[in-house]
């Protein structure tokens, strides 16, 4: 086998219009300025799309990138990026997986790969260290994304691939990607390849070895990383109950969606938790690899072993439709798996047609069938025995019927006809901006720039709120994980606007800098928080001054593993400042690209829920103070006062106002 000394900046572009290929070499100094992965991806389309560009069009450019550290053996490093104009938003999407993919990419020979063009026939494309295939993919179309995996991998240990199901293929506008069983989620990624007639890329890889630059340092730094993520308790929680354990953390914190984020906590919520999973799934770990984190799982539901939904899956698919069966949500899961699509943008679809039914701004008519059974709950607040949870959904009916709170009835008929786009399903798949925007309800379409909200609600956290509204991709809860100061670790008082813009600025540069690295962003807590100073820095110290000398607080956050991977893998310096202002600098040129689609202020909103009504029952009465925090943020930022980056940022962070290569 031969050997990748650190990391290949060799390129592979595939023309699908052409049929054609070719080799780009990315220069050394993209690679010390944006790192790889998120980073490094979105420079290459940053000077190959050009703004205005139809997402679901041919001009629209797919890139997929691993990390430095993908292949390299480093704790949970098995990840990859993709970055495409999204269908849903119309304005940048980013994804990051951990399925086998990015490994296999890499071990071929490159550090990435750009998809132009449209196929003419529907196709699969197919490559190795030396060459490209252009496939017939007429005979895997309209198969779901595991039946697709099944027939065009001949050798799954030395070849993985990227597959839509038929989600994808219809163009549902929050439709995913599948890489084995991890998923490509948010923004509509899946059809983009529909659009293209690409069912699905396949890698052939493990041709070369990757070897860090300095083998010494590197195995230092792992076994260190390795030893942090064995002891922090949020990781260790992870590996135990899944993600599944932030449940009981949201649920006190009046930060769990219900109802469409009508409550914020319910009594039932302790039957989706991470606890109860375990001790009535028989669960084992399913994981990305290599991962020391093991978050994933798999268990019994429904007579057969399958994915544990993971939080985001269990609260909009579950709380947030005010369901706590947890054999239904996984039918749900398994549903939006195999056909490909989203579940955060799924359950939130569906929370507002439920909403509007109620309001009757939808007419129940357009439903053409249902499930008849006992109701999960007749009443949301209303208790409901182990056993009859486990009822519904049963016998079919073709009487007309809509979809309820609290009941699973036509749920599973629902996200099928999504897929399908058949009846109204074709319009639940265009997400819930879409449908209000026809329909009304704005003020209840809980999304933001068009990707419905992510499973915390931000009246529980005031920093995750103003996260929401000015993440570049929407609502979403990965730009800056602040919710983890806020909720999980108590180190940040929620429900107050002081040192959030600050903190939010912080997590937003670190999080983009671990994306262009591309290790999982749950290595976040153990990175830094058991390093010495952080660990034996007394809790209430550390409390008063992330808020009131927030400055002060996170100069004692030491996150230099992640530049010490990057320098030991690529033989590049790189100090912890240097990691951070790389991040920086990925962050604000997404920005500016958003802004070139029309992004401004104007767009840095949170749903009026969140900002005009009170969490039901909340005795504090709280709404997210955005007004007070936003202007602070695009200060800290270097933005204008309609949140556009400056001249002078761009000069600084020294991003080329213009593209510096088209082709």
């Amino acid at each position: 086998m031969e050997e990748i000394k650190g990391y290949s900046n060799r390129i592979l572009e595939i023309n699908l219009t052409e049929k054609s290929w070719s080799v780009y070499e990315a220069s050394i100094k993209d690679r010390e300025m944006f790192i790889g992965g998120k980073g490094l991806g979105m420079k290459l389309l940053y000077d190959r799309l050009k703004p205005g560009v139809d997402p679901l069009g041919e001009d629209n450019i797919l890139v997929i990138m691993p990390g430095v550290v993908t292949g390299t053996g480093a704790p949970c490093s098995g990840r990859f990026e993709a970055i495409a104009k999204s269908p849903l938003t119309g304005i940048i999407a980013t994804a990051s997986c951990g399925g086998p993919f990015g490994i296999h990419l890499k071990t071929a020979g490159y550090g990435g790969l750009v998809v132009r063009g449209k196929s003419k026939d529907k196709c699969v494309v197919w490559f190795d260290h030396k060459t490209v295939e252009f496939r017939d993919g007429s005979d895997v179309w309209g198969l779901d994304t595991v039946e697709t995996q099944n027939k065009i991998l001949a050798d799954s240990k030395k070849e993985a691939s990227l597959v839509i199901g038929p989600a994808g293929e219809n163009l549902v506008r929050f439709s995913n990607i599948a890489s084995g069983h991890r998923f490509l989620g948010r923004g509509g990624l899946g059809a983009v390849m529909g659009a293209k007639n690409l069912k699905g890329i396949v890698a052939k890889g493990k041709h070369y070895k990757i070897v860090p630059a300095n083998p010494e340092k590197f195995e230092k730094v792992k076994k260190k990383a390795n030893l942090f993520i064995k002891r922090e308790a949020v990781t260790l929680s992870m590996g135990k109950f899944g993600t599944a354990t932030n449940v009981k953390f949201a649920n006190k914190a009046k930060a769990l969606p219900v109802w469409n984020f009508f409550f914020g906590e319910h009594d039932q919520a302790f039957r989706i938790s991470g606890e109860m999973i375990r001790e009535k799934h028989e669960t084992k770990v399913s994981t990305c690899k290599p991962c020391s984190i093991m978050c994933g799982h798999r268990g019994k539901f429904n007579g057969k072993e399958t994915a544990v939904p993971e939080y985001e899956t269990l609260t909009l698919l579950g709380s947030n439709l005010g369901i706590f069966d947890r054999e239904a949500i996984s039918r749900f899961n398994d549903i939006c798996n195999r056909a490909g699509m989203d579940t955060i943008s799924a359950g939130g679809t569906l929370a507002w047609v439920m909403e509007a039914v109620e309001k009757g701004l939808v007419s129940p008519d357009v439903f053409v069938s249902c499930s008849k059974g006992k109701h999960a709950s007749d009443n949301l607040n209303q208790g409901t025995s182990e056993e009859s949870l486990q009822q519904g959904a049963s016998e079919r009916s073709s009487k007309p019927c809509s979809l309820m709170f609290g009941s699973p009835d036509g749920i599973e008929d629902a996200l099928e006809s999504i897929a399908r786009c058949e009846g109204f399903g074709k319009e639940m798949g265009l997400g819930s901006r879409a449908l209000s925007q026809k329909y009304g309800g704005k003020d209840f379409a809980i999304q933001v720039k068009g990707l419905e909200m992510a499973g915390y609600d931000p009246r529980g956290a005031y920093g995750l709120g103003l996260a929401y509204a000015v993440a570049n991709r929407g609502a979403c809860h990965l730009s800056a994980s602040i919710m983890s100061f806020e909720v999980f670790l108590g180190l940040l008082k929620p429900d107050t606007a002081r040192a959030k813009p600050q903190m939010v600025k912080f997590v937003e540069d670190l999080t983009c800098g671990v994306n262009a690295l591309q290790t999982c962003q749950f290595t976040m807590y153990a990175y830094t928080l058991e390093p010495f100073l952080t660990k034996y820095t007394p809790g209430f110290v550390l409390k008063n001054l992330m808020l009131w000398l927030p400055e002060v607080a996170l100069a004692l956050l030491d996150f230099s593993i992640y530049p010490d991977f990057f320098s030991s893998i690529t033989g590049i310096k790189m100090s912890s400042a240097d990691f951070l202002k790389a991040g920086e600098r990925i962050h604000v040129l997404e920005r500016y690209m958003n802004t070139r689609e029309g992004i401004s202020s104007r767009d840095d909103i949170l749903p009026d829920r969140m900002v005009m009504e009170t969490i039901a029952g909340d005795k504090k009465k709280r709404v997210v103070p955005l007004d007070k925090m936003i202007g602070k943020y695009y200060k800290l930022r270097g933005y204008n006062s309609d949140g556009i980056p400056v001249s002078r940022l761009l000069d600084k962070l020294k991003i080329p106002s213009e593209p510096c290569f088209t082709n």
